[in-house]
């Protein structure tokens, strides 16, 4: 869709979704996290509690894994246990969450399922914030092909200061859900929307505005992949100009994001010590007393808008932590002259420049390929893989604010991988497009 004076703007669309009948069981047995953050133990427990988990569909396992997806697909579509509704339109969908599992704080996040016409970047209507990885990309394009399927959903933010269609969220979901259950961490809800004016006034709000996508990279760039499949080879699948998307206004303030932590690994001739005195130049170093210093020290770096990071490494049998606070973040655009002022001011842009890179060796192809490094948002799992020696070292991070996420994009830049991870994940198997299903003006 384009303004009379040829600009791009969102394109959002109701939809026949397709969901659970109630033959299958109940929605918590059917659903599953994004499937890239689940075991193989963890896949067989979902299975084991209800055999139509949508794990089979959306992390299929065989010699032949999409062929069998496809035939599953077929198969529950045949006998009931699928089916698309029959009247289109939007999900509003809530989730209701503790920000730490023992003693968090209670949030609340809501937003509206629908579909969104699939956009090339270069359009500026849909923008992404972080590189994606090529392998996770064939593996989704090939589910697609073989499902014609949207099984999850891309998350996305939207700009909206006068917050008016957080309002008209609201107030459609003031009634009693049609859909809620606990998953024992996350309570789920879903309202389903029909009523024509509504629809269109959801579609005029997000006419003039643009998509951030803030969990879903490799699925929506599949999306554009998979639509242009389409259009070339002639393949019947209406919906293919189209994607599922889930959009939350980004000033909610039900908005969570957790940091992701760097460990690295296999360095040649490791020495901490080596790397102290390498971040001796720009940075101001303080040793910590324990672990227990880590958090507070960390969370008053943030408040004061510092960079700063806790390097965890062993010397000998002993831990040893050492807060780092970046001196002067005008050294950023000597390192990063090509790169915005947002880019450069990221916690992530400081430690991959300044230490992954110019300390440790660590260049971008090889944090694309994961030879020397990995991550994990478990600041307990990153510690305790150093004390094990499972890693050489850690890097602890401060989670990356909502707002740079947005700056980053709105300059047509991306984050590095594993810069930002959103809590809660949005739910899989609770509402899904199927691309076969033709889309509605």
């Amino acid at each position: 869709m384009k303004f009379k004076g040829g600009t791009t703007m969102a394109d959002i669309r109701a939809f026949h979704a397709m969901r659970y009948t109630k033959s299958a069981g109940e929605a918590k047995e059917l659903t599953c996290p994004p499937y890239d953050i689940i075991s193989e133990a963890e896949r067989a427990a979902f299975l084991e509690r209800n055999p139509h988990n949508v794990i089979r569909l959306e992390l299929p396992r065989g010699e032949e894994p999409y062929k069998t997806a496809g035939k599953t697909l077929h198969t529950w579509l045949s006998d009931g246990t699928l089916r698309c509704d029959k009247d289109a339109g939007l999900y509003i969908y809530e989730e209701e969450f503790k920000t730490d599992v023992d003693h968090g704080e209670v949030r609340s996040l809501k937003g509206i399922v629908c579909l969104v016409r699939v956009e090339d970047f270069s359009a500026g209507v849909v923008l992404p914030h972080e590189e994606t990885l090529s392998k996770a990309k064939k593996d989704r394009f090939e589910l697609m092909k073989a499902t014609n399927c949207n099984f999850s959903s891309i998350y996305s933010l939207y700009q909206d200061e006068k917050g008016e269609t957080q309002k008209r969220i609201d107030r459609l979901s003031a009634g009693t859900p049609y859909c809620e259950f606990s998953d024992g961490l996350v309570t789920h809800r879903l309202w389903i929307v029909n009523d024509k004016q509504a629809l269109e006034a959801f579609r005029a709000d997000f006419a003039p505005r643009k998509l951030y996508i803030a969990d879903g990279h490799h699925r929506y760039e599949t999306a554009i992949h998979y639509r242009d499949y389409c259009r070339e080879n002639a393949v019947w699948a209406p919906g293919s100009e189209f994607v599922m998307m889930t959009l939350v206004d980004m000033a909610h303030p039900g908005l969570v994001v957790f940091p992701t932590h760097r460990l690295v690994r296999g360095i040649e001739g490791f020495s901490a010590e080596k790397v102290l005195e390498s971040c001796g130049e720009y940075f101001q170093i303080e040793t910590l007393a324990d672990k227990s210093e880590i958090a507070p020290r960390m969370k008053n770096a943030y408040d004061a808008g510092q960079k700063a990071f806790v390097f965890v490494y062993k010397n000998g049998d002993r831990m040893n932590y050492a807060l780092l606070i970046l001196k002067d973040a005008a050294v950023m655009e000597e390192f990063m002259p090509e790169k915005s002022e947002a880019s450069r001011g990221l916690d992530v842009s400081v430690l991959h420049t300044l230490i992954l890179e110019r300390a440790l060796g660590i260049d971008r192809e090889n944090m694309a390929s994961q030879k020397n490094l990995t991550y994990t948002r478990d600041l307990n799992e990153a510690l305790s893989t150093v004390e094990s020696d499972e890693m050489q070292c850690a890097f602890i991070l401060n989670p990356t604010r909502v707002e740079e996420i947005g700056a980053v994009a709105a300059a047509g830049e991306k984050m590095p991988q594993k810069s930002t991870y959103f809590y809660p994940k949005l739910i899989t198997g609770l509402v899904m497009n199927n691309l076969e299903t033709p889309v509605e003006d």
